[in-house]
């Protein structure tokens, strides 16, 4: 079990350095193809996106991989029943997405370009699920390769589309450039799920029987899925809310459309990819936990839990001593070499310090997924959002600017981390 876990440890690191790296050049070729302009554009519907993603994929990955490595059902009919269920939900989440697009482009983010890259998200959407099932059942059964190679060749297809199609896009408008650089995600799933059935046995046959739904099945799925996908949810939630809230209370202090564009562009485009890149290797820590934990609790192991969860704090916060320490020495020189600019700089330097102990949050919200308390993970989100809306709310009457959802962020991170702690140490404690 040891050999495994530091074996699937090992490649998801790998593969995630690699995908980070891809991710990298594909944020710097599109930055450079549209502009700040472009990103600030996609950066203000990528809450919506990662909204609608959270609903579409109702934290399969998660739910499946746990319930696979408890070895109680028939695997194979345990995802591919999920298949039905994830096509409904899809087809109800793009009828919405659809409905809302005007009111959400007009209305709430206050830019009409925004209408076709949101309608574009509702394509993409059953290509993420149906991905999202595939990963599940591969992490369950600590089959780490098939989903590090499949995620690298979906950077690579997402690259590729987006050199050659997003200038001919550019020529005919921003507006469907940034649509695309959203489309781009039907082509490069679809790649990344053809490539995980090329790692299926060989004597794999799908018949329209393993397609039937089967109600304990879904309950055991549903029982973990539900709890984490309301947790992610309601980050995803706030995250949606938090540049409509923003937007209007800068622009009722008198900043202009402009500014407040381009400076949350700036932000989420520049300072936050750098300050949470590191976080692939925490979640490769942590996707290699779940499994281990999930065993190991279903057992009553709970000195091998401890010893597992000692093992990824010391990794995790040691990846955030690295990652702050070269943040705070090369600011100025990350931002030139990965965007070409130094836009940012100043909050860059602001936010880096709080940001050793984000990457503890993830290992920290898998182990207590994988001990059935996914409950706690969606109180701490809940109110970790909640207190962060407050101070945007709080802080943008000031007039400070951006430097309202910084704060805002800093605390958020802060709570969260410190209450998943506690959480731990209570379910452990309550287990001796």
């Amino acid at each position: 079990m040891k050999e495994k876990f530091i074996k699937s440890t090992i490649i998801l690191v790998l593969g995630g350095f690699i995908t980070k790296v891809l991710g990298m050049l594909i944020k710097i070729v599109a930055t450079r193809i549209i502009g700040t302009e472009g990103i600030g554009l996609y950066m203000l519907i990528l809450p919506t996106f990662n909204l609608f993603i959270t609903l579409c994929t109702l934290s399969f990955p998660i739910a499946i991989s746990k319930v696979v490595a408890e070895d109680k059902y028939n695997n194979k009919k345990l995802v591919f029943s999920l298949v039905p269920v994830s096509i409904v939900i899809n087809i109800v989440l793009i009828i919405v997405i659809f409905l809302l697009a005007p009111i959400l482009s007009k209305y709430l983010l206050h830019d009409t370009r925004l209408y076709y890259p949101i309608l574009a998200i509702g394509i993409t959407l059953p290509f993420i699920s149906l991905s999202s099932i595939a990963r599940g059942y591969f992490f369950g059964k600590e089959r780490m390769f098939p989903h590090t190679l499949s995620n690298v060749f979906e950077q690579v297809v997402r690259f590729a589309l987006i050199i050659i199609i997003m200038p001919k896009m550019l020529e005919q408008s921003l507006t469907l450039a940034v649509t695309m650089m959203v489309a781009v995600n039907v082509a490069s799933e679809l790649a990344s799920i053809l490539i995980l059935f090329l790692f299926l046995p060989k004597n794999f046959k799908i018949n329209r029987h393993d397609f039937k739904i089967d109600m304990n099945n879904l309950k055991d799925i549903f029982s973990v899925s539900i709890p984490t996908t309301m947790g992610r949810l309601i980050g995803s939630i706030g995250y949606f809310f938090e540049p409509i809230i923003l937007t209007f209370l800068l622009l009722k202090t008198g900043y202009s459309n402009n500014f407040i564009v381009y400076e949350y562009g700036v932000l989420s485009g520049y300072v936050m990819p750098l300050l949470i890149m590191p976080s692939f290797l925490s979640m490769a820590i942590s996707t290699a936990l779940l499994p281990v934990i999930s065993k190991y609790f279903a057992i009553k192991r709970f000195d091998l839990i401890k010893r597992k969860l000692k093992q990824a704090s010391f990794f995790s916060i040691l990846i955030g001593i690295l990652s702050t320490s070269i943040l705070m020495l090369g600011t100025d020189f990350l931002l030139k070499f990965i965007y070409n600019t130094t836009e940012g700089v100043a909050y860059l330097k602001l936010m880096t310090p709080f940001f050793i102990i984000f990457y503890l949050q993830t290992p920290f919200a898998t182990a207590l997924q994988a001990m059935n308390k996914s409950k706690k993970v969606m109180n701490a989100n809940f109110y970790g959002i909640i207190i962060k809306l407050i101070i945007i709310t709080i802080l943008s009457l000031f007039k400070i600017g951006m430097y309202s959802l910084i704060i805002a962020t800093i605390f958020n991170v802060i709570f969260i981390t410190v209450l998943h702690y506690i959480d731990i140490r209570k379910c452990l404690k309550d287990k001796r």
